[in-house]
């Protein structure tokens, strides 16, 4: 099922065609599509150890460049595995567009609420934010996730207009608001990942292994990677990320605005096309709610 009006189709035999012109030494290896909830790119597996990434929305066009420009400089100063690309493929056999090959990543997304080791798990995904956050290397591209809360607005709003009787829009748009009058970021712009949402997070055996779908990369406003808060830590977990981050109240609150947004957002456009991330969507929501009420 396609996730948006214009996307492009792919499918085994057009990747099979795209290796045999492009790079033969793979072409034998076994290509299975990859069930994923992302909304940017088709996903195969090639072989063991490969995955093949193409764009199937005009916005994702340009992603293996960035990936290929950036990640391999990030790799080595991350406390995880990311997936820096192994080669690009061009245009060809009527698909349009640049595509990559990357490395398999082993590790299975976290489930909500079933996390043996709670604390091990957020303390993971703090190293990783704190790493992240604190990569100086200049002359990286601007973040859309990176920019001023306000830029969501527009879209979080006629949202809320579609969600009405879905959602307790009334709270909803309560906490929207007290977001949007939070400070901005003031401070010099970070590296931030954009996304990261438990589908875009890798565990083995408890732990946090490997952090991939860079396609939100690059610099500003850190509040966008405090999504991980509430998408996937419960209420007490949330509070040790926070002190173990130590993120200043404006921050947290855009954090939680980016959240919010995020849910809302991506509610109406995926409910009936991609379950998996209309209910990340739905729990967003709950959490922010939830937490609003607690304050």
């Amino acid at each position: 099922m396609k996730m948006h009006e214009d996307e492009v189709h792919t499918d085994i035999p057009l990747v099979r065609r795209l290796l045999a012109a492009q790079f033969p030494e793979w072409v034998a290896l076994p290509l299975e599509r990859v069930s994923s909830s992302g909304t940017d790119n088709a996903l195969y597996r090639l072989g063991d150890d490969m995955v093949v990434r193409l764009p199937r929305i005009h916005w994702a066009v340009g992603g293996v460049d960035k990936d290929a420009r950036w990640l391999p400089e990030l790799a080595p100063l991350l406390p995880v595995a990311i997936p820096v690309p192994l080669a690009k493929g061009a245009p060809a056999e009527g698909y349009a567009w640049e595509w990559g090959v990357y490395p398999w990543l082993e590790g299975e997304n976290p489930t909500i609420g079933r996390i043996d080791d709670l604390d091990s798990l957020t303390r993971d995904v703090v190293r990783f934010v704190e790493a992240l956050h604190q990569i100086d290397l200049t002359g990286g591209p601007l973040a859309r996730r990176g920019a001023p809360l306000t830029y969501q607005d527009e879209a979080a709003r006629a949202a809320l207009a579609v969600l009405r009787g879905m959602i307790d829009t009334d709270a909803a748009k309560a906490a929207w608001e007290a977001a949007l009058e939070t400070p901005a970021w003031s401070g010099p712009p970070v590296w931030i990942h954009g996304d990261l949402l438990p589908g875009n997070l890798l565990f083995q055996g408890g732990r946090l292994t490997g952090v991939i779908d860079w396609s939100g990369l690059g610099v500003g406003d850190p509040a966008c990677d405090m999504l991980v808060a509430w998408g996937l830590l419960p209420a007490e977990a949330r509070k040790v990320f926070r002190a173990e981050l130590d993120v200043d109240d404006a921050t947290w609150a855009r954090g939680r605005g980016w959240a919010l947004s995020v849910g809302l957002i991506a509610l109406p456009y995926y409910k009936d096309t991609n379950p998996g991330l209309a209910a990340t969507a739905r729990h967003l929501i709950r959490e922010v709610l939830a937490d609003n009420q607690r304050s």
